[in-house]
C-alpha cells in the first residue's frame, strides 16, 4: 500500500508539481504552468469530453465533464501504457458526427503529421459550439522521436484553428519569462545523465536538476514576462460552421 502511495504522489508531482516537485521534476515549470492555465480554462470544458491524445489522463479533474473519454492512436505501446477508452487508426476518430460537448488535446498536437485531417475530425465530431482545449510547444526540444512534427507560433496556431471553423475564445502563452531558459537547461541535463528508472533518476534529478529548478524560481520573482518567447500555447476555441 506504502509503495502505491509514494508512486501516486510521484505521479501527481509529474504533472502539478508542488514544493516536492521542485526537488524531482525536472519538467518542474512547463508541467506546474502548463497545469495553472488547464485549470484556469478548464471550466470551458463540461458535457461530453473527448481527450485526444489522453496519455494517463492526468488533467480530467481540471475540468466539469459529464463523461470523460480517452482516446488513442492504436499501437500495442499505447494499449499497453495509456489508459485510453478507444483507440483509432490514426485518421478517422471512432465516433459520430457531434457526439462531444468539448475536446481536450493537450501537448499532441505537434506529433501530428496531417494537422489539417486531424483538425476536421475534432471538427467533425463537436456539436455546434462545442468547445477545444488544445495546448502545443512553441520552444521546446524535439522528443518522442521520431513523431515529433512541427512548432506553432501563436500566429501559426490561430490561422490554422480558424482556417478549419474555430472561432479563438481565449489564448494563453505559458512560461514568458525567464525560468523558460531554467526550463531549457533542466530539460537538456535530464536527456543527458538520467539514463536510468527509478530511484536512480531522482537522485539525479534531486543532486543537479533541483538547484536549476531553485534558481529559475528565484530569478522568475524578479523576471519581467516575454510574450515573444514562451514555451507553450493554450488555446481555447468554439466549433463554429465553416464559410
Amino acid at each position: 500500500m506504502k509503495d502505491v502511495n509514494l508512486k501516486a504522489i510521484y505521479r501527481k508531482q509529474m504533472f502539478f508539481p508542488g514544493i516536492t516537485g521542485l526537488f524531482i521534476n525536472p519538467f518542474y515549470f512547463a508541467r506546474k504552468n502548463l497545469a495553472f492555465h488547464l485549470k484556469y480554462l478548464g471550466s470551458h470544458i463540461t458535457g461530453r469530453t473527448l481527450d485526444i491524445g489522453c496519455g494517463i489522463k492526468p488533467y480530467r479533474d481540471l475540468f466539469h465533464s459529464s463523461e470523460y473519454i480517452g482516446l488513442e492512436p492504436d499501437t500495442p505501446q499505447n494499449r499497453k501504457n495509456k489508459h485510453a477508452d478507444y483507440y483509432y487508426d490514426g485518421h478517422t476518430f471512432p465516433f459520430k458526427d457531434g457526439e462531444f460537448d468539448s475536446a481536450v488535446c493537450s501537448q499532441v498536437f505537434e506529433h501530428v503529421f496531417h494537422p489539417d485531417e486531424f483538425l476536421a475530425e475534432i471538427f467533425r465530431i463537436l456539436k455546434p459550439e462545442g468547445r477545444l482545449l488544445l495546448t502545443t510547444p512553441f520552444i521546446w526540444d524535439e522528443h518522442e522521436q521520431p513523431f515529433d512534427f512541427a512548432r506553432y507560433s501563436s500566429y501559426g496556431l490561430k490561422h490554422v484553428l480558424k482556417r478549419h471553423g474555430f472561432e479563438i475564445i481565449a489564448f494563453r502563452k505559458s512560461t514568458d519569462d525567464i525560468t523558460l531558459i531554467f526550463q531549457l537547461i533542466a530539460a537538456f541535463l535530464h536527456k543527458k545523465i538520467l539514463q536510468n528508472r527509478g530511484i536512480v533518476n531522482i537522485l539525479m534529478t534531486l543532486l543537479f536538476i533541483s538547484p536549476v529548478n531553485i534558481l529559475g524560481e528565484l530569478f522568475g520573482m524578479i523576471s519581467p514576462k516575454n510574450e515573444d518567447m514562451y514555451l507553450d500555447n493554450i488555446v481555447l476555441a468554439a466549433k463554429r460552421e465553416v464559410p
